[in-house]
């Protein structure tokens, strides 16, 4: 039997979540290009550069028994203030098109999977998932708000997450990838039936936590 380490992410440790995030991108899509290293290269530092600028998020990542990051996922409520990834990408602003005084809102960013059928799969998503929509669903006038390649698209519809998208998708990271907002019952209605996923409280998460993985399944990012 295989163990999975959930634990948060320090903020020292972040170059490691942004290489991570980008080359399981890339190797999910296996982008063909002859200056694929150096694009991924930007890539890496502007994930890096962007995440030291957030104060108030948290990264929570998955470890094998190798201690190798094999997933990660990362939420950030917004201060209404910062600039956020998926405005910059997509060239919007939120305040345009979401009633801001009326909704709190989050943003779920960095997801992504190891690519690699003996490790993760579908259990792992799952578990990412239900942490990161957890803090969410506290308040239910909240909202998430994601960059979406359209695989993980397809997925969280099939999951029965609402995904709603903003505007027209971009090229971003090897795929295609889709603006969208989450509502809450639909993340309110995932997190109800994977609560069993959980960790019982958050002073574990920061301690770090190991949960068995009895099962393989296929993967997504």
């Amino acid at each position: 039997m295989k163990n999975i380490k959930l634990s948060v992410l320090n903020q020292s440790d972040l170059e490691q979540l942004a290489r991570f995030v980008v080359e399981e991108n890339f190797s999910h899509h296996d982008e063909k290009t002859s200056d694929i290293q150096s694009i991924m290269n930007k890539e890496i530092k502007y994930i890096h550069d962007e995440e030291l600028r957030f104060s108030n998020s948290k990264v929570l990542i998955a470890k094998n028994y190798d201690n190798e990051i094999i997933g990660s996922i990362r939420t950030l409520r917004w201060n209404h203030s910062d600039i956020l990834p998926i405005e910059k990408m997509f060239s919007i602003n939120l305040k345009d098109l979401i009633n801001t005084n009326h909704y709190e809102i989050w943003h779920i960013g960095r997801f992504a999977i190891k690519k690699d059928p003996d490790e993760m799969g579908i259990r792992l998503f799952k578990m990412l998932m239900a942490h990161a929509i957890s803090d969410v669903c506290k308040n239910n006038k909240a909202i998430a708000i994601a960059e979406c390649d359209v695989k993980l698209l397809r997925t969280l519809k099939v999951l029965g997450i609402e995904a709603i998208a903003i505007t027209t998708s971009i090229h971003y990271l090897g795929s295609e990838t889709v603006p969208v907002i989450l509502t809450y019952p639909g993340l309110k209605n995932f997190l109800d039936k994977h609560r069993h996923l959980l960790c019982s409280s958050s002073e574990q998460l920061h301690q770090g936590v190991v949960l068995p993985n009895h099962q393989q399944y296929y993967t997504f990012v």
